[in-house]
């Protein structure tokens, strides 16, 4: 038997935590950045390893686990608004199989058969939820991580399908309706040709080119594009109207109301019509004007939907059905290596572009170079690529009947394609090579920056890839103004003025060329025509000054530490409070932080461990960046001392981190897992899984009047209205 920690063996530890770091990059790629790196096949595989090992380990599934979230976080671009109820995502069905379990599920749960069923088509779009009071279009915004979205109401209103104003005598007080904003195939090959027309790049599928229309900060220029909308959903209906009984009567109505509802939907009695309606259109997949990926599946009686509820991202009463990712066959023109903030390396295909059911391809990821050799490609080969919806579909392998004898074997570099310095493994029987030189590498240096300078960290504007780039490494004879982490802060306008870069493309690091002459494109990113500050420099300086006052969680993240992302470092702030103390604090002080354990402890001490590590944190300290948070004021009575919480669900008057927030302040700590420790499990609407464990296990449960009395009064009053419940 392998090393465990806490009964977890270690190889399952170091390969969810691998798993994690991939997918959180996916999500923030495709939700946030609208330019995903890895197939949809390949995250679905990450997706389930991930389910199968905390299903294996369940003490992996916590609160900020990727398959405990819906999304990523919202953009910076757009101002954040909270949805009316939880936008969620849907689980997956690849065969008729998951299927069969998921039907058994559900008529377990409810104690009765769940049909009828609804079917109908999964559209490759960007999700969006309309609130419409009294009739009025007042709100449009994206999905986001679930709870909160961008703000996009501006933009939605230029959507001719959506209807300011809803019709008929019957409208709900408040509704709150969920659909797909979406780009027709055909309108999507105009618009590339159009862009390609005006020396622009064209977007690489329509999912993304709905996406990025639908997020121009100009609402003229989402005007001029070929966006559309289908509705899907309800999330919030309110008044004296009543809501129909059934997901299809629903639909109907919407429809009334003058809504864009589609008419290829429909209600069948059973699994058979539900796999009928599946297959018809596996053969008729192209027949719609817009792009799908499959077909979701839903309990057609709102009464069962209820009845179902939802885990903590996904509705138990629906289910997508995905399709196999469609192929082709096209030429590998080459292999090249990128290098990423960590120094990893990682081998790319550069092929023939080609059309892959409406998206251009040219790049797809090849993760390391044993998956090189595993797969057998060389350079030369046809191969063939298998598309699953996104940006860059996955190498499956060559067509070896198809060789001339010209192709060529790839070798894994031997040394950084831009720092020149030797590659090497971390440790014996590691898949990924990486770049040691990590201070002076400038990809790393590049990707650090970019990183510390995004949502997740100290939320600088104006400071997007391009930027990190120039501020890395400029042309010379220039010198970078940036040579590590630590001259940030130090930035003066006189020292971003001369500046120029060459443009890199964000997804590889590589120059980007101009399409005319061949040569590499170069900007002047901090000046204008004339040499006086462009508007971009006063904006990253006055970003920097305001980013000096970022909490120390948010310090923690800039700091590029392995494993560190936002919820662990919220923790670690929480406990210790100032960045001197985590720097200060042992391996097993750290470890003892709830969420936190020995191998993100490890790897917080390696760093501070590290001379010019610890040169950051000290000039970013005398640049004036807060190192410390305040002690709270007017401490509440630590009513909580000692016990134990979970919140899991909808809260009407409180967001989970809200509530969260009010227990811890007054002495108590919240878990994110249910356990025989917890003392009390808070419930929301849709309580998912949690709820289910506290039943399991017999663990107290209150409601939300139960939470304000518990906070009012103390646990010996919110005792009396707990439920302890039997399974």
């Amino acid at each position: 038997m392998g090393a465990e920690v806490e009964g977890v063996p270690v190889a399952a530890l170091e390969r969810h935590a691998e798993l994690t770091e991939l997918v959180e990059e996916a999500n923030w790629r495709y939700h946030v950045l609208d330019s995903p790196t890895v197939s949809d096949a390949q995250y679905d595989m990450w997706m389930r390893e991930l389910r199968e090992l905390e299903d294996d380990s369940p003490s992996l599934r916590t609160p900020d686990s990727p398959t405990q979230k819906v999304g990523a976080p919202i953009s910076s671009d757009f101002a954040a608004v909270a949805h009316l109820q939880r936008m969620e995502s849907l689980d997956n069905a690849f065969n008729a199989d998951d299927l069969v379990s998921w039907q058994a599920r559900a008529e377990r749960l409810v104690e009765r058969d769940p049909a009828p069923y609804l079917c109908e088509l999964k559209i490759d779009g960007l999700a969006i939820a309309l609130v419409y009071e009294k009739g009025r279009l007042v709100r449009a915004a994206t999905r986001g991580d679930g709870r909160v979205g961008d703000d996009v109401t501006a933009n939605v209103r230029t959507i001719a399908d959506v209807p300011h104003r809803l019709a008929g005598d019957d409208v709900p007080d408040l509704v709150e309706v969920r659909g797909e904003v979406y780009m027709p195939v055909e309108g999507f090959a105009k618009l590339n040709e159009q862009l390609v027309e005006a020396g622009r790049p064209p977007f690489a599928n329509p999912r993304n080119s709905a996406a990025g229309s639908l997020r121009q900060k100009d609402p003229r220029i989402t005007a001029q594009r070929p966006l559309h909308m289908i509705v899907h959903g309800v999330g919030r209906w309110e008044g004296a109207v009543a809501l129909p009984p059934t997901q299809s009567q629903v639909y109907e109505r919407l429809r009334g109301f003058g809504l864009p509802v589609s008419d290829l939907y429909r209600v069948v009695d059973d699994l058979d019509g539900i796999n009928d309606f599946i297959e018809f259109y596996r053969e008729h997949r192209h027949d719609p004007v817009y792009e799908i990926d499959g077909v979701v599946v839903k309990a057609d009686r709102i009464e069962i939907q209820r009845n179902l509820g939802s885990t903590s991202r996904a509705p138990r009463w629906a289910i997508a059905y995905k399709y196999p990712p469609e192929e082709v066959n096209t030429k590998l023109l080459d292999i090249q290596v990128g290098v990423g903030r960590t120094g990893r390396v990682t081998p790319y295909g550069v092929m023939e572009p080609i059309v892959v059911a409406g998206s251009t391809v040219e790049r797809a990821t090849l993760h390391n170079g044993s998956e090189v050799a595993r797969k057998g490609v060389r350079i030369g080969d046809t191969v063939v690529l298998r598309k699953a919806g996104d940006v860059i579909p996955e190498i499956v392998g060559p067509v070896v009947d198809l060789r001339d004898g010209t192709e060529r074997e790839f070798t894994m570099p031997t040394h950084c394609p831009e720092c020149g310095t030797e590659l090497a493994y971390e440790k014996e029987g590691d898949a990924d090579l990486r770049c040691p030189n990590t201070r002076a590498c400038p990809a790393q240096l590049r990707e650090r920056i970019f990183f510390a300078a995004g949502r997740r960290a100290f939320d600088i504007e104006g400071l997007g890839y391009v930027a990190a780039t120039a501020l890395t490494q400029p042309l010379p004879p220039q010198e970078p103004p940036v040579r590590t982490e630590a001259d940030l802060f130090d930035l003066t306008m006189d020292r971003l003025l001369p500046i120029r870069s060459v443009v890199r493309d964000p997804d590889t690091g590589l120059p980007k060329t101009d399409p005319e002459t061949g040569e590499p494109k170069v900007v002047s990113f901090f000046a204008n025509q004339s040499g006086e500050p462009s508007k971009n420099a006063e904006k990253v300086l006055e970003e920097l000054e305001r980013a000096k006052d970022q909490p120390v969680w948010r310090v923690l993240v800039a700091l590029s530490i392995r494993h560190i992302g936002p919820p662990t470092a919220q923790a670690i702030a929480a406990e210790f409070r100032s960045i001197d103390a985590v720097a200060e604090a042992s391996e097993e002080e750290l470890a003892a932080v709830e969420g936190v354990g020995p191998r993100v402890a490890a790897a917080i001490r390696d760093w501070f461990e590290v001379d010019w590590h610890r040169e950051i944190v000290s000039r970013w300290k005398a640049a004036g960046v807060r190192m410390e948070d305040e002690p709270p004021t007017d401490q509440l009575p630590q009513t909580l001392a000692g016990l134990t919480f979970v919140v899991t669900g909808t809260l009407a008057d409180f967001t989970r981190d809200e509530a969260g927030e009010a227990l811890v302040a007054r002495g108590g700590k919240v878990a994110g897992s249910v356990s025989k420790k917890t003392s009390f499990v808070v419930v929301g609407e849709n309580a998912g899984s949690k709820f289910d464990k506290a039943v399991k296990l017999g663990v107290p449960v209150l409601d939300e009047e139960g939470l304000r009395v518990l906070l009012a009064e103390g646990p010996k009053a919110a005792a009396a209205m707990a439920v302890t419940p039997e399974e």
